[in-house]
């Protein structure tokens, strides 16, 4: 309707200037006949100079004719601007009113105000299956340009042409089939082709469909470019991560294997500095530095370098490198790490020597650590090569378990066990489970036990002083766990809210803020045990002023003053040995119980876990 009142509008206007032009060119031509005929010698003038006065009249109307059509045209960008703005206005208003259907999903946090309610749906939708934004995925260019994130060193670096073959291992379960199109398009692209052996798609039994027909009619394409290049492997059951990545090593031609996520791009040039160092050393176990792939918007996040580690529950985490590879003043140099996390690249003979992965691992979580310790106890080393840049979407939740610690907890303590020696029992008390008997079954470990003499590994005390010396053997503990009240057998110590420094009781559940430990030195840390050396433990204190315990820095409590130090028998009171005043519970004026220091009145902890009688 708006759009007709226009053209109705504009047409009334150019109609009134074309009236106005043609009636002003009547009275203009009517007005010099009569000044020109107003006598005879006027008459004569006029028959004399006819011609100058038709050409003075056609100039006239000529200028006039201009005149009008710049007017028409000024009217008509108007009526344009007008519209526009009209339509932006209605644009802005509509986005205005769009209804926000969730506004408690992480997916929305940042991305998304544009989307109407529908796609808003297909958004949420397609972000709970995969855990990260598969509608925003299925929208971009499959070879999309990236940044390049690598230290400006790397840039100048010249590699040599005779470099080993890689077979590029990508695995999965129910990914989105946009995301590992790209990931496939990226490594064609960014790989040179003399360089790439193959890609093997390792699926541990999706049950997308996208990922069956769909798949393989773009396999075919790929093929019309580069015929074979990729090959398929089809788990009839879930198996989960390990199987998956050594049923890719098994399928693997290549010199070198690189098994990665699905959910990846590289980088230019990521395969010519892994594969040129190692052709150095074939001993040699080698990451690459991860770049963030935001699960939301997609963006690419640069990392610095760093070593990937571990704490003792087996939990991986990024550590500073050793300091010798700081003093080389050079960000473009592999630096030693004492692990290696998921993503790997190895001399594929060599890998099947040192014993592959452990199959006996299950679902999820630990393979990794595993592999770092045993190459570096049987005769190899494991590098971070900074030059080797891919860019790994972080999944906001994983396809394989709600909760991930059921068999991560599983797959550390079978670690402990075959390459721990006498620290196993430190991935125990890191998750807070007791020393015998915990009764989780880690399955049959004969076969690890047994390569590990084949392959004359180093003890893990060799590991430990030479490989990874941050990592605290946690010497001198005594207790673990919950701290408990014989009056209160419901209720544990717990570290209380954070930040803040008061311990409280609580309703006993039994995870890290009530983990409680017990020195032969006389502390107790309460919230946990950290499991470096750097890190900073908080200890007990009875500050001498207060009436109620509190919690400090272990470091801050001795530079204080505060006394720090307790007598605990296992089953009898806990007495500091400074103020001789004992930690008890007490009926405060809301009738519920609380922590005081005062007078030895009997009362008696028990700690969940003792590592020795005490």
């Amino acid at each position: 309707m708006g759009t007709h009142r226009k053209m109705i509008r504009s047409g009334f206007l150019r109609g009134a200037v074309t009236l106005l032009a043609a009636t002003t060119a009547v009275f203009y031509v009517l007005s010099m006949k009569r000044e020109t005929c107003s006598s005879g010698e006027g008459l004569r003038r006029a028959y004399l100079n006819g011609t100058a006065w038709n050409q003075e009249a056609l100039r006239r109307l000529g200028q006039m004719e201009t005149q009008i059509n710049n007017l028409v045209k000024s009217i008509q960008i108007m009526d344009h601007e007008k519209s526009q703005n009209n339509e932006e206005s209605a644009v802005q208003l509509e986005k205005k009113v769009v209804k926000k259907l969730y506004p408690n999903s992480a997916l929305f946090t940042k991305w998304g105000e544009e989307l109407s309610e529908e796609e808003q749906k297909e958004a949420e939708e397609l972000y709970q299956k995969y855990g990260y934004n598969a509608f925003l995925s299925n929208k971009l260019s499959l070879n999309r340009q990236i940044p390049d994130t690598r230290h400006k060193r790397c840039l100048e670096k010249k590699y040599p042409k005779d470099l080993p073959t890689i077979s590029v291992v990508l695995i999965y379960l129910d990914e989105a089939l946009s995301i590992i199109k790209r990931a496939i398009r990226s490594i064609i692209d960014k790989t040179p082709a003399h360089l790439l052996k193959e890609i093997i798609l390792v699926d541990d039994h999706s049950s997308n469909e996208d990922l069956k027909d769909k798949l393989d009619a773009y396999i075919s394409l790929i093929h019309e470019e580069r015929p074979g290049l990729v090959k398929r492997v089809n788990h009839k059951e879930q198996m989960g991560l390990t199987q998956a990545r050594i049923s890719g090593w098994r399928a693997a031609t290549g010199d070198v294997v690189a098994i990665l996520d699905a959910h990846i791009e590289v980088h230019v040039e990521w395969a010519e500095p892994l594969l040129a160092r190692i052709k150095e050393d074939r001993t040699v176990v080698l990451s690459p530095v991860f770049d963030r792939v935001n699960f939301d918007d997609l963006n690419v996040i640069r990392y610095m370098p760093a070593a990937d580690a571990f704490d003792w529950a087996l939990w991986c985490m990024y550590e500073s490198f050793r300091p010798e590879w700081y003093k080389l003043n050079d960000e473009s140099q592999p630096g030693k790490s004492p692990s290696i996390m998921g993503i790997l690249v190895v001399d594929r003979l060599f890998f099947g020597e040192i014993g592959v992965l452990d199959g006996g691992m299950k679902i999820y979580g630990g393979e990794n650590v595993e592999l770092g310790i045993r190459v570096w106890l049987c005769g190899g080393s494991v590098e971070v090569v900074p030059c080797s840049k891919i860019a790994h979407i972080e999944r906001a939740h994983k396809p394989y378990l709600p909760d991930l610690s059921i068999t991560m907890k599983r797959n550390a303590l079978r670690v402990a066990e075959v390459w721990m020696d006498e620290y196993k029992d430190n991935v125990k008390i890191a998750w807070n489970l007791p020393l015998k008997d915990h009764g989780i079954d880690i399955g049959d470990v004969s076969e690890r036990k047994k390569l590990r003499e084949r392959l004359k590994c180093k003890p893990f005390k060799w590991y430990l002083e030479n490989v990874y010396p941050l990592l605290d053997p946690w010497n001198g503990l005594v207790g673990y766990g919950a701290l408990i009240n014989e009056l209160k057998k419901d209720l544990c110590i717990d570290q209380g809210p954070v930040p803040g420094n008061k311990p409280i009781l609580y309703v006993c559940h039994f995870f890290i803020p009530q983990h409680c430990h017990y020195l032969t030195s006389g502390q107790i840390y309460i919230g946990g045990i950290k499991s470096h050396t750097y890190n900073r433990n908080r200890c007990l204190v009875d500050t001498g002023t207060e009436s109620t315990p509190s919690l400090y820095d272990c470091k801050v409590a001795k530079e204080k003053g505060f006394h720090m130090y307790w007598d605990f028998k296992q089953g009898q009171d806990i007495r500091n040995r400074e103020t001789n005043k004992c930690l008890e519970i007490a009926v405060g004026k809301d009738t519920y119980y609380h922590l005081v220091i005062q007078e030895c009145s009997g009362q008696h902890w028990t700690i969940q876990h003792a590592i020795k009688e005490f």
